[in-house]
């Protein structure tokens, strides 16, 4: 018998994150530990009257990839993986991790290569999901609906400090899984990010300042702000655009320094700190992996611009994870990724790497991990402090 918070979140997948239609093809990816999950979400799409078919992609097989592969081979981009993601209409994929630091010691060079060959495949898949929500800015794309969840594996657990009870009632909660109706939860959290988001429409810059020497600045004027509720990372709970770029002053600048480790590819730098002039990384730092981190940074052209900027919306998760789905969504944080753009948001960068980065803006009294908060400033009006949104009816209030 299924734990009965996995049928729900399979309903919450298939029926409102994706909506899923009959005669869809519909592509589940995961790990074979998650294999509850898969038939769950399988059955649910059989009985929408879609197409499913199951993607298993075993962490074993990657790591031999890392071990074994040659540098053609890690950078070789799959003519029927490009196919694949031209042709279906919507992606289900799961984190289910079996060991998280299965690639802490493969050379970073190659990760690099790695994820730079993804970048045709990754181009379509941002350009056909941006056509979800406009499709007139992309005459001719088919639309992608797609969504991605973990599944509470120990491996997870492990890197949260958590038990692996402890870890799915984590993992479920945030989610609200434990809601009668999850997805209508999901709905109330929508409307109240939407005021939030038509309030940042429009603005030119926000100013970011935490008390461990965070100031960074990031002109926004003219992008498209996007609420995000459950649609396409879940459990979610973040506002997201893109900075611009074409700025005269650069789009980006000023330092930020992330107060908890940055993981990519199951691999961290604990103590980031980037320094942006104009738009790029001028200077980069860390105080673990920092090796990693500038070989990520030095993969491609786009890989030192900022690609996105975030705030936390998720008041359900307090506690950081080592697990980006859920720590960039913390309530009373913001995210800055490197990297490739949102094409949704108008910004246009071109990387292999896009690589979110949590900084904490919580004072000590609402779970923060500095001696003080921090503010978000939009076009100098303070619109959150020490981690709380000074308006009645946003997130969090």
């Amino acid at each position: 018998m299924r734990d009965p918070r996995i049928e729900k979140l399979a309903e919450v997948l298939v029926d409102y994150s994706t909506e899923v239609r009959a005669k869809q093809i519909v592509r589940i990816t995961s790990d074979p530990v998650a294999m509850p999950l898969v038939e769950a979400v399988y059955e649910r799409c059989l009985r929408a009257g879609a197409y499913p078919y199951v993607k298993l992609q075993p962490d074993s097989v990657t790591d031999l990839f890392f071990a074994h592969g040659s540098d053609e081979q890690l950078g070789y981009v799959s003519p029927l993986a490009l196919h694949e993601i031209e042709t279906i209409d919507v992606s289900i994929g799961f984190w289910a991790d079996t060991n998280t630091r299965s690639r802490s010691r493969v050379e970073p060079r190659r990760l690099g290569l790695a994820s730079a060959a993804r970048k045709p495949i990754f181009d379509v898949f941002l350009r056909r999901a941006a056509a979800v929500d406009k499709p007139e800015d992309y005459p001719g794309v088919k639309p992608l609906r797609w969504v991605g969840t973990q599944y509470p594996t120990l491996a997870s657990a492990q890197d949260a400090e958590m038990s692996l009870t402890e870890y799915e009632d984590f993992v479920f909660g945030a989610g609200h899984l434990d809601a009668v109706n999850p997805a209508s939860v999901w709905a109330g959290i929508k409307e109240k990010q939407e005021k939030l988001r038509a309030y940042l429409t429009g603005k030119k810059e926000l100013r970011f300042r935490a008390s461990n020497g965070t100031d960074l600045r990031v002109n926004v004027e003219g992008m498209t702000w996007v609420n995000c509720c459950g649609e396409s990372n879940f459990p979610d709970g973040e506002v997201f655009t893109g900075p611009n770029l074409e700025a005269s002053d650069g789009g980006v600048n000023g330092v930020v320094r992330y107060s908890f480790p940055a993981v990519y590819q199951g691999r961290a730098a604990e103590g980031v700190e980037l320094v942006f002039e104009r738009g790029r990384v001028v200077k980069a730092s860390a105080e673990k992996g920092e090796a990693f981190l500038l070989a990520m940074l030095d993969q491609d052209e786009g890989a030192r611009n900022l690609g996105e900027i975030a705030i936390g919306t998720n008041y359900s998760i307090t506690e950081f994870s080592r697990n980006t789905l859920f720590d960039e969504k913390i309530g009373g944080t913001f995210h800055a990724a490197v990297g490739e753009g949102y094409p949704e948001t108008g910004n246009t960068n071109k990387s292999g790497l896009h690589w979110d980065m949590v900084c904490d803006l919580r004072s000590p009294a609402n779970g923060g991990v500095h001696e003080t908060g921090g503010t978000i400033e939009v076009d100098g009006e303070v619109i959150s402090r020490d981690g709380k949104f000074v308006f009645e009816g946003w997130p969090g209030g």
